[in-house]
């Protein structure tokens, strides 16, 4: 009797164990390729605007045409005042202080949107698309993140691209899906930049697509091993 019991029980448990693995391979073949992305904390020192009017500026733009796609998520933006909705250019959705996604899929894609200066403000910043997880070898431009700091004539503020670019920080996109931040000094005769750039550490690793097919095929193989054991002793 106890014998018996046991065996039931362990044919009981074997079962349950193929199908959790069966289940679990299966979704894993169904779920697509694991996306990767790369997440940056931006804070801004405004201190010394602290209480004026001007505005924030926002773009990702390609460098030429053989750049591959990819996407700026702007979350969790805290600090100063938002003002009235921003002027946008290109593929650009929502609104600060909510989630604002920018693509790069136009020459120009940029959110300037009026702001009051306070102490500070600070956002998420979360890259992801082809560039970052599947770099192709054949594009030979990235991507550039901008963030530029204007005062209310418009004019380039606490940096020293005003000439330039107009950017107080910079995150590039690298063929090879790798990143590489610039903080600009805070006026053409130098001094340390009022935007800190910290990419934030790496999740666990995901799995591409063959990796998660790989996954699933042992996760049945290992299925299909408990099977057969529990056929043979039940013999």
């Amino acid at each position: 009797m106890i014998l018996t019991s046991t065996v039931t029980i362990n044919r009981s448990c074997k079962r349950s164990l193929v199908t959790a693995l069966t289940s679990v391979a299966l979704a894993l073949f169904a779920a697509g390729p694991a996306a990767a992305a790369v997440v940056y904390n931006v804070t801004v020192d405004t201190s010394s605007v602290s209480g004026q009017t001007g505005y924030l500026d926002f773009q990702f733009n390609p460098g030429n045409v053989t750049t591959q796609p990819a996407t700026a998520q702007i979350l969790n933006f805290s600090g100063g005042t938002i003002g009235p909705p921003p002027s946008t250019n290109g593929n650009v959705t929502g609104n600060l202080p909510s989630t604002v996604t920018i693509v790069n899929s136009t020459a120009l894609n940029e959110v300037f949107q009026g702001f009051t200066y306070g102490s500070t403000f600070s956002f998420t910043l979360v890259l992801s698309g082809p560039a970052i997880d599947s770099p192709n070898g054949t594009a030979n431009a990235g991507s550039t993140f901008g963030l530029g700091l204007y005062d209310a004539g418009q004019i380039p503020i606490l940096t020293n691209q005003g000439a330039l670019s107009g950017f107080a920080g910079t995150v590039d996109i690298n063929l090879n899906g790798t990143t590489t931040a610039t903080a600009f000094p805070r006026s053409p005769a130098g001094g340390p930049s009022v935007v800190t750039l910290v990419q934030a550490p790496a999740s666990i690793p995901t799995l591409n697509g063959s990796g998660l097919v790989a996954l699933a095929l042992l996760l049945l193989a290992a299925a299909g091993l408990v099977l057969r054991r529990g056929r043979r002793e039940g013999r």
